[in-house]
């Protein structure tokens, strides 16, 4: 029996990719330079999701914002590659996806730059139609809808046709305001409130459980 969804939009850190280790790293680098000591990854995954500016204000507030800014993605570039994996289940399941003939793509609230060279590192660049981040969309970070009603444009679907799965409450905010319906994985970052509590339309046990809720598009 045929799923009602044609397309699926998915978050990136905490979804597809671990990346919590290389964004610890170049968190750390930024504080360290402003005589702050590391933090660990534990409490640095509190603050992932909510964009860049966000990190650097909440986990460097003695750096000016832009220059804690620069400093990470000058070092970022340094690790983010090596430093980054896929999450369990995600190299099996995205292929699947596309063979079944889902449209696919990425709303990210990391520099577009960014995680398009990551989508491109981990092997997944074949099966998205498209990867949006903040700067696509007028630097509209997540939870503001912009960035998944772009993708609604990209892909050529209405928003009853997408599901999006992330990984914090972010992603259930964003996704209710634009109006799609949004599934959540387990995932890395834990963030300030509780994902469950947003009240997500479905949990998923793991990101492979994708392959038994989408059988086929509608």
């Amino acid at each position: 029996m045929p799923t009602p969804f044609r397309a699926i939009l998915f978050d990136f850190d905490g979804t597809l990719a671990d990346s919590f280790a290389a964004i610890t790293a170049s968190t750390n680098h930024v504080r360290q330079k402003y005589g702050l000591p590391p933090l660990p990854e534990s409490e640095v995954r509190h603050y992932v999701g909510l964009g860049l500016e966000n990190l650097m204000q909440t986990l460097a507030p003695i750096a000016p914002t832009d220059e804690a800014i620069a400093l990470y993605r000058t070092h970022h570039q340094t690790v983010m590659v090596t430093q980054t994996k896929l999450m369990p289940g995600v190299a099996e399941t995205i292929p699947e996806l596309a063979r079944r003939g889902f449209r696919q793509g990425v709303c990210s609230n990391k520099r577009v730059e960014f995680t398009r060279q990551l989508v491109e590192a981990l092997g997944l660049a074949p099966y998205f139609a498209c990867v949006l981040g903040p700067d696509d969309v007028g630097d509209r970070a997540k939870p503001d809808p912009a960035m998944l009603l772009e993708g609604l444009t990209r892909l050529k679907v209405s928003a009853r046709d997408v599901v999006y799965v992330g990984d914090m409450a972010v992603d259930v905010h964003t996704a209710k305001a634009a109006g799609v319906t949004v599934w959540l994985v387990p995932g890395g970052a834990t963030g300030e409130e509780s994902a469950i509590a947003a009240d997500p339309d479905r949990v998923l046990t793991g990101f492979a459980e994708l392959l038994t809720l989408l059988p086929n598009p509608g």
